[in-house]
């Protein structure tokens, strides 16, 4: 594979917020504690290190058996498992949501991004133990953003009745699905059929695809871990704690001038049972599950919490502080979203005393391949110009290769030079002269751009055909306008290339903050 990199300001696919914080601005340094460069592992590993427990690693470990007990995994994720009863051992982290199929190509650059990430960290730092860890959002309850992927430029639904948290769905209606999709899926057809609920089938196919590298998946939706987490529940729900903690930070960061990505709540808890994943509201002196007819009185939901903490789900406020509360982490790897949302948690891990993670923006990619590659050289444009609007490209190659010269800027420059001499003659025969004379001067050379617009416009009627084909390639590699990461899934090149995951991790550097192109040279195998 060719690989090619372009900075992530060229993309023009992120906000200032995200591309500050990449480019270390000290307006957002009071928001973070470390920014993830080798080196500043070292303090957050003596950090972590000091406030994770021996209590915590054996229950962590205890949860890990159990949920792997009938799965068959690679020794690396044996190993791994039972490495993090060691207080030498630690954690980098993803997470994202159950999507069947995996999704978008970006949730295997999130997991490559962290297995990389624990490799390097391994080189710098050989006496401790790295182990790359995928947090499953089991707990989610948006079925809606979750039921589809796009292959070969189609969509495919899935489509079920089943409300609640998603990791609970039962599996047995993707058989309809599993009889559409083209091509080798025996990967999704052992995963969806041999495991009852989504999340197993979800841990089933990464694990085939990643746990030779040692990769570990998570599943919180236990008991054991929500037992270790009733304090937080007490002090969300009884005294908005986070909320207020929450609101410090985003003020802060507003007065800086940056957009909040999220608001807490009074109350950051869903609400947990079979079949339903609910907001719970205080209305009155009853703490209310929004939209059924539970409610419980205070004394009744301190019980709850005493007795079934697994009742209780943290929202996007309070599942980091979650995370970092079960695993021994160092890292969490995100998208740009994760990345700002984190950065308004800071309050919340201090009033908690939990070490704030260093943020890892995963990798980001654009892959051609062979036909598409050809296609794209073809056009004589940089993969930069890609990134833009169709119809600056089209300018762009025109003005490129044509003969004759599309752009006024000389008459404009000299048209400025001529009334603005005129306006200064009229001023000193006439004061009131020098507005009309300026304004004739704007009028000027509003005629002047529609001119070079009009000049512009027919010379790209004579090269109509060329630009149809470099339209036809920008709609090849950004897929109904959207970043491919974002629209296509993996088997799009992982069917024809089983290698494909194998090329993301030789060529995937996690602390090098650019976008990265790759192409292949070579043509792909037909779909098998």
């Amino acid at each position: 594979m060719q690989l090619e990199k372009i900075s992530f300001a060229d993309t023009h696919a992120f906000h200032p917020f995200f591309l500050d914080y990449i480019q270390q601005k000290e307006s957002l340094r009071p928001f973070y504690n470390r920014f993830p460069t080798p080196g500043e592992f070292k303090q957050q590993i003596a950090d972590k290190q000091a406030a994770f427990t021996s209590d915590r690693r054996a229950t962590l470990v205890d949860v890990l058996q159990r949920q792997y007990k009938d799965v068959t995994a690679p020794e690396a994720v044996q190993v791994n498992i039972k490495a993090l009863g060691d207080n030498k051992t630690f954690t980098v982290t993803t997470g994202h949501q159950l999507n069947i199929f995996t999704g978008p190509l970006y949730f295997i650059y999130k997991i490559v991004t962290v297995i990389n990430t624990c490799r390097q960290l391994k080189e710098n730092y050989p006496d401790y133990t790295f182990v790359p860890v995928y947090w499953m959002a089991s707990e989610d309850h948006d079925y809606n953003e979750i039921k589809y992927f796009r292959l070969y430029n189609k969509k495919y639904t899935w489509e079920t009745p089943q409300q609640g948290a998603v990791g609970r769905f039962s599996t047995k209606d993707l058989a309809t699905l599993l009889r559409e999709v083209p091509g080798d899926i025996k990967l999704f057809q052992e995963a969806y059929t041999k495991n009852k609920s989504l999340s197993g089938a979800v841990r089933h196919y990464v694990n085939a695809l990643f746990g030779a590298e040692g990769l570990v998946v998570i599943d919180a939706d236990e008991a054991a871990f929500k037992a270790g987490f009733r304090d937080v529940m007490r002090q969300d729900i009884f005294d908005n704690v986070p909320k207020k903690q929450v609101e410090q930070t985003t003020q802060a960061l507003e007065a800086q001038g940056y957009k909040p990505a999220v608001n807490g709540r009074e109350i950051n808890f869903f609400y947990l049972d079979e079949g339903l994943r609910a907001r719970i509201e205080k209305v009155g002196d009853q703490f209310q599950v929004v939209d059924t007819d539970i409610s419980f009185t205070a004394e009744a939901l301190r019980a709850l919490i005493d007795q079934q903490p697994e009742k209780f789900s943290p929202n996007v406020i309070l599942r980091p502080l979650y995370q970092e509360m079960i695993l021994p982490n160092l890292a969490y790897a995100g998208g740009p979203s994760e990345v700002e949302y984190w950065l308004q948690l800071g309050g919340v891990f201090k009033h908690f005393q939990v070490p704030f993670p260093i943020l890892m923006p995963r990798n980001f990619a654009l892959v051609m391949e062979h036909t598409t590659h050809r296609k794209f050289l073809k056009t004589e444009l940089h993969i930069r110009d890609f990134f833009e609007e169709k119809n600056y490209i089209y300018n762009h190659w025109v003005l490129q290769h044509s003969p004759r010269n599309l752009t006024v800027g000389k008459e404009r420059s000299d048209a400025e030079a001529l009334f603005e001499a005129l306006r200064q003659r009229a001023h000193e025969i006439d004061t009131t002269l020098s507005a009309y004379v300026a304004a004739e001067g704007k009028r000027a050379l509003n005629s002047l751009e529609k001119i070079e617009h009009k000049l512009l416009r027919a010379e790209k009627r004579l090269h109509s055909d060329t630009l149809r084909q470099i339209g036809a390639v920008k709609d090849l590699l950004f897929p109904n306008g959207n970043l491919q990461e974002r629209t296509d899934n993996f088997l799009n090149f992982y069917q024809q290339d089983p290698q494909f995951i194998q090329h993301l991790l030789r060529h995937f550097d996690p602390f090098d903050f650019q976008f990265y192109i790759f192409a292949y040279e070579q043509p792909l195998a037909n779909p098998a």
